[in-house]
């Protein structure tokens, strides 16, 4: 859950919705958006990023949660 509170933070501050589609204002947010994002299809980012549990409910969480589909 911290991963998820962390790529939330990251998407805020590189312009990015919970859908990972870029709504941003400033050239800033595109610089060096590549360390955390991959571009994928449709100008959608995705992170770039593994996230691993062993419990399965935490990661349901973090799938139903407002970043879930990102």
């Amino acid at each position: 859950q911290i991963g998820a509170a962390f790529w939330q933070t990251i998407s805020g501050e590189h312009g990015l919705d919970s859908n990972g589609v870029y709504n941003g204002t400033s050239e800033l947010q595109l610089e060096r958006m590549s360390v955390y994002f991959n571009e994928a299809s449709g100008n959608k980012y995705v992170p770039r990023a593994v996230l691993v549990d062993l419990e399965p409910g935490t990661m349901d969480a973090v799938r139903a949660g407002p970043f879930g589909q990102l």
